[in-house]
């Protein structure tokens, strides 16, 4: 198994920056597809178009010095010649509001405050990962842009931003792009039970991120694979319906998209399966446990205990969890999740042999297989 589990890193990893609806998005889910043919099902790519957001021109000009970086693709943008004003800390009414935020908090704290107030012409955000460098937020709102331009840039930039602040010094924030319409596609496949009446089991993990993102999707994808496997020689009861869905950084709209193409499927499944980010991350490793209820809990659980894997953190029962588990639970489905720790999140160096650990990912994948196959029976 772990020579399978390589392959599938390795594979991903050489296809690029994995984000929806571009070429390289495109060629990864139809590699996936082949890999899905190669264990026996027959792979449906079910497409759903969003407008795609191509950076054009996305820097902050500062003392003569020019800082590259990334929009937020759930704010506004700026035209070709930007926004150009004073620098000062978020809470100033300086044009231009400096804030820091760590992956995927954009839209909380101070920082989404002051989005949605409009406060400022234009932020600049520092981004704060586990380990230094350039780690841009999700666009959880990306169907609902609220706030200002929002240019995301390293956190090596910091201390210099900072004391450009405290001086207020004049900058240029560019956050110029292209809107076109494009096509992406969930990767879709049904492993058949023997009783089609029953309520089936979906197991899901996104293949869509920012960069390679080799830690954050390689796990989870690698484990769905093997899990397919699994329920296919154990000849289940009923359906496991499998999706590895684009559009995970942009609002989770893949699994939108296959929600929507199956109205009533959330709250009638058996079970869903989340294997959500960095399961099997070599880099500050840790596990989240995030589940429905007490029963399928310690199913998953159990399984993790028997393959050696232990729990940090269990999700307080009711809370909303992250990542695709969120849509089952907004939606009132029964679902179990796994997420892991991972200091490279999000960030550009977050690719390479020393990002996973491969006999972690395949004691997930046998836990994991072990669970889908127990709710596969009747």
């Amino acid at each position: 198994m772990q020579r399978r589990i390589d392959s599938v890193v390795r594979s991903y990893e050489a296809q690029g920056f994995h984000r929806t609806g571009t070429t390289v998005d495109a060629t990864s889910g139809e590699w996936l597809a082949n890999e899905v043919r190669r264990i026996g099902p027959e792979p449906v790519r079910e497409e759903f178009a969003l407008s795609r957001v191509d950076p054009v021109g996305a820097s902050l000009v500062v003392d003569d010095r020019r800082i590259e970086g990334l929009p937020l693709f759930d704010g506004a943008f700026t035209d070709p010649a930007g926004i150009a004003g004073p620098l000062g800390s978020l809470d100033s009414d300086a044009p231009i509001g400096l804030a820091e935020a760590a992956p995927n908090a954009a839209g909380a704290g101070a920082l989404g405050e002051a989005r949605r107030q409009d406060r400022h012409r234009a932020i600049v955000v520092v981004t704060r990962g586990a380990r230094p460098g350039f780690c841009p937020s999700n666009a959880d709102s990306f169907l609902r842009p609220f706030g200002p331009p929002v240019l995301q840039v390293s956190s090596e930039e910091a201390p210099f931003l900072a004391e450009c602040a405290r001086r207020g010094a004049t900058a240029l924030l560019t956050a110029h792009v292209d809107r076109r319409q494009a096509q992406a596609f969930n990767v879709v496949a049904t492993v058949s039970g023997t009783d089609r009446s029953l309520a089936p089991v979906v197991v899901m993990t996104p293949r869509s991120g920012w960069w390679w993102c080799t830690s954050e999707r390689c796990g989870g994808l690698a484990c769905w694979l093997e899990i397919m496997r699994a329920t296919q020689d154990a000849k289940p009861a009923r359906d496991v319906l499998f999706v590895a869905s684009s559009g995970h950084e942009l609002g989770h709209l893949g699994i939108d998209a296959f929600i929507e193409r199956r109205p009533g499927l959330v709250p009638a499944a058996k079970a869903w399966i989340h294997l959500g980010a960095n399961i099997g991350a070599a880099q500050g490793p840790g596990n989240n446990l995030q589940a429905s209820d007490d029963a399928i809990e310690a199913m998953l659980a159990g399984a993790m205990a028997n393959a050696g894997l232990p729990i940090d953190h269990r999700l307080p029962r009711g809370a909303v969890p992250r990542g695709e588990a969120e849509n089952v639970h907004r939606g009132g489905g029964r679902y179990v999740s796994i997420i892991g720790n991972n200091d490279l999140f999000h960030n550009t160096i977050d690719r390479g042999d020393d990002t996973v650990d491969l006999k972690v990912i395949e004691r997930f994948a046998r836990a994991l297989a072990t669970v889908a196959t127990s709710l596969a029976r009747a």
